[in-house]
């Protein structure tokens, strides 16, 4: 009888260990943890699991100033950015990249759920905040090609992914509809037929759609790719005034014929996040537009990816800005706002947030709203499963066949304005390359920063050639002319030096200094001196090729006539070789001006299609040359 007893203790025993066992891996096994799951299983288990803490940290997005491990678990911060200029270090490796962003998701990954961060960046004409990346035009160029885009989008995926970062600000989708705007040249085009088919861009960031894909739902193809950003929603191309984040008053006619069609394709080809403009729509703050937020872009286009405020974008509800943070708090989030760019105020955000839930101002639900998007973005990219970036993709950084993608881009963005004085002078472009001596001259012939401009290094741009690696104009024209030929480099000679000199001609290179958003608007839009002194000085004297390097069209027409030949350059990026190459007939311009180039500034706004359209060059112009030489591989 003792024996029994102890039998059936033991197998009583066994069959507790057992049962303790299947319990643990019960315990262990979560469904959203499970990749073989469905998608909105994994989101919903998730969900249940979830605090109201944790459900407001993911829609905080803090700047990597002041995001460690410690304060992203405590937080339960969901999304953490780099803002313009906002480095590990200066002239940072992809392994330090890749570090910083590593050690902050580890925070994330302590956490009870373990939900990870996604890192945001501003790449918006490559990974331009890097030191050492390839810097492709800025758009206001690639409007001009009508193509590559999709190109770029990729090689900008691989350099964001390189330095371990998932997530892109861009593109930015406004149709600039005035040129006084300081974010013109962030624009592809005043025509929305350019904007729309540009909209390709996200298709290289993301991947392409698989088959049969819902509509408006999120899509990132793999490690190689990054989350997208069409911003800035909605209208921000056509504020009064070009004034940035000012007013855009328009009729419904024209909101959806001009400003909203690139939405529609972005959101067919499964852009992950839209960012909502700081500029108002007939005087309603976009942060703040529920109509146009929630009513059309998430229940009507069936956007299922999250909206993004931009930078500090709920303060600005209030003007002025963070006057009554609660209003603004409220007003966003009940507008469909999903994660908050509050770079450095979180703990205020969250606080305000959670005591408008405990008070029933904004219900549960909106905020359920807000986390099932963005955990439907984390869980699309595989965030969950390959939280940790490595250093697999960092020899993608600055690669030889992105350049060579860039000058390409910089050779078809190229638009020939005026080539020779008269039909009687004949054309002077394409140079001859082997001659006795060539003049080069101009503020921006030797600038690498002024040929990338704005949001390259840091957010407002930067003079000179220390900033990052490329190649400056005057260089490319050294590298291009035969080995005989002298290039004579003098930024403003004065008329007794060009005298003295036997040039066979000139290129002048002149242009706008780096700028960007607010500090670019401007009201007159004149060439900056000493443009205009050295146009004078040396065009009066020798045959003389302008060219132009801006975010936007200039006033130009006082000295077009003094000018053999002029060319708008836009912003062009490190890769000033590509302006050189057809400079010199290695290739032909092709380019196409996709902006009006306006005569006088009294003319703003003026677009194609307008009653009084009377262009210095209209939309579409461009005239066009035949290569002369055989390029050589490069």
């Amino acid at each position: 009888m003792a024996g029994i007893s102890t039998s059936f203790l033991g197998f009583f025993i066994v069959v507790l260990c057992c049962c303790a066992s299947t319990m643990v891996q019960a315990t262990e096994y979560a469904v959203y943890k499970d990749p073989k799951r469905p998608l909105g299983a994994r989101i919903k288990d998730l969900m249940e699991r979830m605090t109201i803490e944790e459900k407001i940290g993911q829609m905080v997005q803090i700047e990597r100033a002041n995001a460690t491990a410690e304060i992203v678990n405590k937080f339960y911060i969901g999304s953490v950015l780099s803002g313009g200029g906002s480095v590990p270090a200066p002239q940072a490796t992809p392994r330090q990249w890749i570090d910083t962003v590593n050690k902050i998701q580890e925070g994330a990954l302590s956490t009870r759920l373990g939900i990870p961060i996604i890192y945001g960046i501003d790449a918006v004409h490559g990974h331009n905040n890097v030191y050492n990346a390839t810097i492709f035009p800025h758009n206001v160029g690639l409007g001009v090609t009508r193509q590559v885009h999709e190109k770029i989008g990729i090689a900008t995926a691989h350099e964001v992914r390189a330095t371990g970062i998932p997530y892109a600000f861009a593109p930015c989708i406004a149709v600039c509809r005035d040129p006084r705007w300081g974010r013109c040249y962030e624009s592809y085009s005043e025509d929305p037929k350019i904007v729309r088919a540009m909209t390709e861009i996200i298709s290289g960031l993301q991947g392409d759609l698989p088959d049969k894909s819902w509509l408006g739902r999120p899509y990132v193809g793999g490690k190689d790719k990054v989350a997208a950003c069409a911003k800035h929603y909605v209208g921000d191309g056509g504020t009064v005034k070009g004034i940035n984040e000012n007013n855009t008053i328009v009729s419904q006619h024209e909101l959806f014929s001009i400003h909203m069609p690139a939405y529609y394709n972005s959101i067919i080809r499964g852009v992950s996040t839209i960012m909502a403009s700081y500029s108002s729509l007939n005087g309603v703050k976009m942060h703040a537009n529920q109509e146009l937020l929630t009513g059309f872009l998430k229940n009507r286009l069936n956007f299922r990816g999250f909206i993004i405020s931009d930078w500090q974008g709920i303060d600005r509800i209030t003007s002025p800005p963070h006057a009554n943070y609660t209003y603004s708090i409220q007003a966003s989030i009940l507008a469909g706002i999903d994660m908050v760019m509050i770079p450095y105020d979180y703990p205020e955000f969250i606080d305000g947030l959670t005591n408008l839930v405990n008070k029933n101002v904004i219900p549960v639900s909106r905020i359920d709203d807000a986390v099932k998007r963005i955990l439907r973005v984390k869980f699309t990219m595989g965030l969950f499963e390959k939280p940790l970036a490595d250093d697999s993709q960092a020899d993608f950084l600055g690669a030889q066949e992105h350049r060579d993608l860039a000058r390409e881009a910089v050779r078809k963005s190229l638009v020939l304005l005026k080539n020779g004085k008269s039909a009687y002078a004949g054309p002077i472009l394409p140079l001859p390359s082997k001659v006795l001596r060539i003049l080069v001259a101009g503020t921006h012939a030797d600038n690498l920063g002024y040929q990338c401009g704005g949001w390259t290094i840091e957010w407002q741009g930067l003079s000179g050639n220390n900033l990052t690696s490329g190649t400056t104009i005057l260089k490319a024209i050294k590298d291009t002319v035969d080995p005989s030929t002298q290039v004579v480099f003098n930024e403003n000679p004065d008329p007794a030096f060009i005298n003295s000199n036997d040039f066979a001609y000139a290129i002048i290179v002149v242009g706008e200094q780096p700028y960007a958003e607010t500090f670019g608007d401007n009201l007159n839009l004149t060439l900056p001196a000493p443009g205009p002194d050295t146009i004078k000085n040396v065009c009066s004297h020798i045959k003389c090729v302008v060219v132009v390097v801006s975010g936007r069209p200039l006033v130009i027409e006082p000295y077009l006539e003094s000018m053999d030949a002029l060319v708008a350059a836009w912003l062009p990026g490190t890769e000033g070789q590509g302006v050189a190459d057809v400079l010199f007939g290695d290739y032909g311009f092709t380019g196409k001006l996709a902006r009006t180039w306006f005569k006088r500034v009294d003319q703003l706004p003026m677009n194609v299609g307008d009653a009084h359209y009377d262009p210095l060059f209209p939309f579409g112009f461009g005239l066009t040359t035949q290569p002369i030489n055989q390029p050589s591989p490069k």
